[in-house]
């Protein structure tokens, strides 16, 4: 399993999602542009010295990106979903796809995807912090195929 983040915008949660990765052996791609620069120290002091342990990827685009992962199954997780995580199948190889915070992905990518899933949350509320939402998809995804660390 791996995460991908659609061109993220917050170098924070960019570290947060690498130290994710860090802690569950789970390789993450980031797909450009970003919203700020690689080198930014607030990727760093996010993920701490857990950067040092997460294999991860860029891709100057979409489309190398998609290319790069091969048949793997691309999942996306997106409010504008009616199927909800918990009830979604998961396979070991799917690349669990997270959208820019501000505006997710564009319909041309969603449509690219092999899967379309959401997280069930109150009406009241739009979304998730990405971070959270990835640790929350990425555990049921690792939960179901038996993949979670000893």
């Amino acid at each position: 399993m791996r995460v991908a983040l659609f061109e993220p915008e917050i170098a924070g949660n960019v570290g947060a999602v690498l130290r994710l990765g860090a802690c569950l052996g789970v390789p993450v791609d980031l797909i450009e542009p970003m919203g700020f620069a690689w080198d930014d120290r607030r990727v760093r002091r996010t993920a701490m010295d857990y950067i040092d342990h997460v294999s991860v990827t860029r891709h100057a685009s979409f489309e190398a990106f998609r290319s790069a992962i091969g048949e793997s199954r691309l999942v996306l997780f997106t409010t504008k979903s009616s199927e909800s995580a918990y009830d979604f199948r998961f396979l070991a190889d799917d690349v669990l796809l997270f959208g820019k915070e501000s505006a997710g992905v564009p319909a041309a990518v969603s449509d690219a995807c092999d899967g379309r899933v959401r997280i069930p949350m109150r009406p009241q509320v739009r979304s998730m912090n990405l971070a959270t939402s990835a640790a929350l998809a990425l555990g049921e995804g690792l939960r179901q195929t038996a993949s979670l660390p000893a």
